[in-house]
């Protein structure tokens, strides 16, 4: 199977099913001399994780790190970092009744038209399970950031239905989506949101939304044209997230209802510096970094396992039938997206600046 590394320079490459004994990444590239400890992936871990909350999946895995190797006494040493996380509350024998049954809305079918002999336990390869690896890589690739000034952040917009009214500050994206289990920056909307998840789980059935992402202090520059351009390395990162169905930078699909006039970003100059008065292109003009605040935004499809029944085919048999789906199902997975979509974000800034020369490999102090 091909497709399982991401990067050209910074090169992450996740391996493992969702009921396999564990799941886990790759990563090569990293600079010698940076500091990391195992808290530092586990702190990104945990956020993640199953079983925290009655809107996530009850499945409980601790997702307890283990750094095989590429660290010595706390620091980098340049050569592979390879991390793995075992799966502990596994139980595939639903998985069994059903294995030659694909579930609506899943990968089950394209997965076996493809390759025939698949993993069919809780999806897999292409479960949700998989984005530990990215999580784990992005640990670190935030780490080397953080070195350089960037920060990434995420929240979710809207869930279940309901939406933030207003945009929220970069301080309220910080500190108030660690305090509610749905990741918005908004107290009041994040109570709302809960309750309708809730509602749409009672009925037996899921719900989507929409998560941002913001890369700040990125510098300007980044991105080649024509075929690599920023935008469209972050899109494919992104879009790379199984429960994606879409991504937009800046006003993204709101440009089509608009004036030029409306959405050019005009300038001007405060202190010397040349500044934008809006960030309607998102920090990103003709596939390169303008130095304003990156902003993406997924479109997040509802959870395709749900207890309502519905229409299938049969395999073996070769006929049509009814599936009722038992299990153990996030009802709206926009809150454990925040992290991966972090993650996924930091891995191609990382990557990107270190192809356009913004990283000093050697600044950690690993070279002799």
């Amino acid at each position: 199977m091909s497709g399982n590394t991401f990067g050209r320079i910074f090169r992450v490459t996740t391996w493992g099913e969702s009921h396999g004994k564990a799941v886990g990444v790759v990563v090569d590239g990293v600079p010698a001399g940076l500091t990391l400890m195992r808290d530092d992936v586990q702190a990104e871990l945990d956020r993640r994780r199953p079983g925290k909350t009655d809107i996530e999946t009850s499945r409980q895995e601790r997702d307890r790190v283990e750094i095989l190797s590429g660290v010595f006494k706390r620091k980098t040493t340049g050569t592979p970092i390879q991390m793995l996380v075992e799966n502990k509350d596994v139980k595939s024998e639903k998985y069994e009744k059903r294995k030659t049954k694909p579930r609506p809305g899943h990968a089950d079918l394209t997965y076996k038209l493809k390759y025939g002999h698949v993993d069919y336990r809780g999806g897999g390869r292409a479960s949700g399970r998989e984005t530990v690896g990215r999580v784990a890589a992005g640990a670190i690739a935030k780490k080397i950031l953080e070195a350089e000034g960037v920060e990434v952040l995420s929240h979710v917009v809207r869930a279940a239905g309901v939406e933030i009214d207003s945009r929220p500050s970069v301080e309220e994206i910080r500190k108030v989506t660690k305090k509610n289990p749905v990741n918005c920056a908004d107290t009041t909307v994040a109570d709302e949101m809960q309750e309708q998840i809730r509602k749409v789980k009672k009925k037996g059935d899921s719900s989507g939304g929409v998560v941002e992402v913001l890369a700040l202090n990125v510098p300007a520059g980044l991105g080649e044209p024509v075929f690599e351009k920023l935008d469209a390395e972050i899109a494919k990162a992104l879009m790379s997230i199984g429960a994606v169905k879409g991504v937009e930078i800046g006003l993204g699909f709101e440009v089509s209802d608009r004036k030029g006039s409306e959405v050019n970003d005009q300038l001007r100059f405060e202190e010397g510096k040349i500044v934008s008065e809006t960030n309607n292109a998102g920090g990103i003009l003709g596939g390169i970094s303008s130095g304003e605040p990156i902003v993406a935004r997924l479109a997040v499809k509802p959870t395709p396992s749900i207890s309502k029944s519905q229409k299938t085919v049969d395999l073996e048999e070769g006929k049509e039938v009814d599936l009722e789906l038992e299990g153990r199902f996030d009802p709206n997975i926009c809150p454990r997206i925040v992290p991966v979509a972090e993650s996924m974000m930091a891995l191609i800034l990382v990557d990107m600046m270190l192809r356009g020369g913004e990283i000093d490999p050697d600044q950690f102090g690993g070279s002799v």
